[in-house]
């Protein structure tokens, strides 16, 4: 994935979205989230600002479709597991884990699974079609 300026943007924003995600934002994460935002140049962009200073809170279904649109419809296998370690080492900033947090990684990992499974399932038929086409030119000749 490209890391352009809204990307960067879309993946602070999932980061403060995952640290709302169990209804409040601990100490621990406060602090990592304003050291991210600050080393990816976002602390003071308008779209981040209200988000990372808690004037808006983040309802869990808006962190959700930050992610998808994070991700995008396929997803590379890389991309989602890039996610997953971001939040990760968000959420395990503060010692503690919520239930709201695991689902979160869950989903994610089974976006990673499934995109895993379709690009497996890909790769099988790009071979088949090799093959047909291999027997096909090998009968022009």
């Amino acid at each position: 994935m490209s890391v352009n300026s809204s990307n960067v943007k879309n993946l602070v924003k999932i980061l403060i979205g995952a640290a709302w995600i169990d209804g409040r934002i601990q100490p621990e994460e406060r602090q990592y989230l304003h050291q991210i935002a600050q080393e990816k140049g976002v602390a003071s962009d308008p779209d981040i600002k209200p988000f990372l200073y808690e004037l808006v809170p983040v309802k869990p279904i808006e962190c959700y479709n930050w992610v998808k649109e994070y991700l995008g419809e396929h997803p590379s296998i890389e991309d989602c597991q890039d996610l997953i370690q971001a939040i990760s080492g968000l959420i395990y900033t503060d010692n503690e884990v919520a239930v709201e947090e695991a689902t979160l990684l869950t989903k994610l990992q089974e976006i990673s699974n499934q995109e895993q499974s379709t690009q497996a399932g890909l790769n099988v038929l790009l071979k088949q079609i090799q093959k047909l086409y291999r027997r096909w030119v090998e009968i022009q000749n």
